[in-house]
């Protein structure tokens, strides 16, 4: 049973560890993963699924030229090529997810990857942000009647919107979107977290972040600007090269990020006002009216003999004025917290 909806509902953020080509071609660094995104906290384990011709062509023009970043001057076809996942080993995958106790969630690229995670049991659909404008592909997976969780990265809103309808269009509102910069790894000035609240506003569905900028701060600010899931991208180390390893979080790393995260969630609490239960001993520390001379009954209170100071067992600052003028009507020993019951009227 996919978790996410329980999970955000219970007011704690939802984690999707990210593994793409962090397995290096290798079954037992897969599993691994598996076992070490549990031990970080993680909720949920997300992986991709698609080959080289599902995802595009094997043509050497310049189209199909990566031009900088991490992947320059390599082809689109050969790139994929050595990222993907074999698909023979997606089901061993899931099924080590349902040991570990995490969510198994995979990206499809086109319909016959849609097809292939129907047959091995997969319970959410991910839309990468790159697919966000691929309304098809959004339709196919959505009619499967899964959670659809889709990433925004450069898209527009009316592009959005689309991406939103399609999935109602087939009778499927169970659906999260992903404030996202298709950046690798993303600058921090791009990253734009002010839009998750608008956007939560504007679509009225669940807004999370996939975060491809380096540590955790961006994760805690997203969880202050409301966002109910972070996805990551997860490796077992960064020394172990792979198409993703220079921007994806370390078991230890991601296991901070999720105390952080926590912990953001925790001290934004709820809009409250007054005293905190922490704060409610410390009520004794406040400002009140003392008398800090003795005071003769009939004698005038004046700012020589009444002032304001701590503790706050008297009358609040704020009667300072009105006190001033007016008789004791009894004796007031020094360092006794004033009331109006010792006070009489104003000469």
């Amino acid at each position: 049973m996919f978790r996410m909806n329980e999970v955000v509902c219970s007011g704690r953020i939802y984690t999707i560890a990210e593994m793409s080509a962090n397995h290096a071609g290798k079954l037992e660094n897969a599993l691994e993963i598996v076992k070490a995104a549990a031990e970080s906290g993680a909720d949920c384990l997300k992986i991709q699924t698609y080959t080289a011709d599902t995802i595009t062509i094997d043509c050497r023009s310049d189209l199909f030229l990566e031009k900088g970043g991490l992947w320059d001057k390599e082809y689109l076809y050969d790139l994929y090529s050595r990222a993907y996942m074999p698909w023979e080993w997606q089901k061993r995958i899931r099924e080590e997810c349902d040991k570990y106790g995490l969510d198994f969630l995979s990206t499809p690229f086109d319909n016959t990857a849609v097809d292939f995670l129907e047959s091995i049991g997969c319970e959410a659909y991910k839309i990468a942000s790159f697919e966000i404008v691929d309304i098809p592909l959004i339709r196919y997976a959505a009619s499967k009647e899964k959670p659809m969780i889709i990433s925004t990265g450069m898209a527009s809103k009316e592009e959005i919107r689309d991406a939103i309808e399609a999935c109602k269009d087939v009778g499927n509102s169970d659906i999260t979107i992903l404030k996202c910069c298709s950046e690798y790894p993303s600058d921090p000035d791009n990253l734009n977290l002010d839009t998750i609240s608008d956007m939560a506003e504007s679509f009225g569905v669940i807004v999370g972040l996939s975060d491809h900028s380096m540590g955790y701060m961006a994760d805690v600010v997203a969880a202050a600007k409301g966002a109910k899931v972070i996805e990551k991208h997860f490796c077992l180390s960064r020394s172990l090269k792979n198409a993703d390893s220079d921007f994806s979080m370390e078991p230890a790393e991601f296991k901070e990020m999720v105390e952080n995260v926590a912990l953001a969630v925790r001290m934004l609490g709820k809009s409250s006002y007054g005293p905190s239960e922490g704060e409610k001993e410390e009520f004794k520390c406040r400002r009140s009216l003392f008398a800090v001379k003795d005071i003769k009954r009939g004698e005038i209170l004046t700012s020589e003999n009444v002032r304001s100071i701590r503790p706050g067992a008297g009358l609040p600052p704020k009667y300072l004025p009105e006190i001033l003028g007016r008789t004791a009507v009894t004796d007031i020993p020094f360092g006794t917290p004033l009331s109006m019951n010792m006070i009489g009227e104003e000469l």
